[in-house]
């Protein structure tokens, strides 16, 4: 059972990196968005991004639940070490669901509207930004259970550059994703092309600052290399992730765009999979050389096992209930697409 909660773990996390990152990567591309587009952009990022919008957090929460409850000494790490990225990040999440929200519905249209959107369009930043330096943190060997003072302990565990380069990464990848999910909502070819072009940005972008974290990881001792690099797994997933990148690009140029939708999530998946194969499931890195074990670390047994059955019946209900979204969505973006044509009847 303990197996099944880990994979529970590893694929909402995962889940939370893909949908998750697309919706943030829709504030990111409306930054890069000329004024007189903005609003167009918002609607078709709406319609692309509308089922992940209202499902994707329930990734984030499971993620949490599992580790407060299976792996509680993992989470109180996490927790105590890194609560200033982490509060940070919580923010970001609050205050872009909250400019979402007013944006949209709010009764009233004035200038509350610009702050709205400024409030999205930079939390949309500062979110995936620090999901980025956490996650790099656990694994950079910068926590330091023994410290004595309160930078050791709570600053230096998270701000450096390893960290904060793989948080660009993680806004880069964040906007690729976004982009293929929004090419496949443009009306005309001109707006294709547009965005196919800030897919292009957004991958280029995810190149330059991925060898930064290469980089990084040189200077600062992180054997992210060793990791990708030193084991079969994870020459096989950097390659399939290389490959699938060649492939969607090839399905760009034939307008296959749900092809090119499971191609994204499919090459992110590989990435993942080659920077933790090797270390897994080692899930936090200390400084002191020791590691936080997601086996080793787990709860008593008896809780894993009730986590687990409740993992199970819990996906009977939510995975009919996503699918039942997704298709209510579909369903409506077709009958707008409907009311379009008979308007030029």
């Amino acid at each position: 059972m303990l197996f099944i909660v880990m994979g529970y773990l590893w694929a909402s996390i995962l889940l939370y990196v893909l949908l998750g990152g697309a919706d943030f990567g829709a504030g990111i591309i409306e930054f890069f968005t000329t004024s007189k587009n903005k609003n167009y952009v918002r609607e078709k990022m709406y319609q692309a991004i509308g089922p992940v919008w209202e499902a994707n957090h329930m990734w984030l929460i499971i993620t949490i639940v599992v580790l407060f409850v299976g792996f509680p000494v993992i989470y109180t790490t996490v927790s105590t070490y890194l609560h200033i990225p982490l509060v940070i990040m919580l923010f970001g999440i609050i205050a872009r669901g909250t400019a979402f929200t007013f944006r949209h519905y709010d009764a009233v249209i004035d200038n509350m509207q610009k702050v709205y959107n400024k409030i999205f369009i930079y939390s949309s930043f500062i979110t995936p930004m620090f999901l980025g330096i956490i996650a790099a943190s656990a694994v950079s060997g910068r926590i330091d259970l023994t410290a004595t003072n309160f930078l050791d302990a709570y600053i230096f565990s998270w701000l450096n550059w390893f960290s904060i380069s793989v948080g660009c990464f993680t806004i880069a990848i964040c906007g690729f994703l976004a982009a293929i999910f929004i090419i496949g909502e443009t009306d005309n070819e001109a707006d294709r092309k547009r965005f196919v072009l800030k897919a292009k940005h957004f991958n280029i972008g995810s190149v330059v600052t991925g060898i930064l974290v290469f980089v990084t990881a040189y200077f600062e001792g992180v054997p992210i290399a060793n990791w990708i690099f030193g084991n079969v797994i994870g020459i096989a997933a950097i390659s399939a992730a290389a490959l699938s990148l060649a492939a969607l690009w090839y399905y760009i140029r034939h307008r296959n765009h749900r092809i090119i939708r499971v191609l994204a999530g499919f090459q992110v998946t590989m990435m993942l999979l080659a920077i933790t194969y090797s270390h897994y499931p080692n899930i936090i890195l200390l400084k002191s050389g020791e590691h936080l074990s997601l086996i080793e670390q787990a709860g008593h047994e008896k809780t894993i096992y009730t986590l687990g059955i409740a993992l199970l019946l819990g996906s009977l209900f939510i995975l009919p209930a996503l699918v039942y979204l997704l298709y209510s969505f579909h369903n409506k973006k077709a009958d707008r697409f409907a009311e379009r044509q008979a308007e030029h009847v």
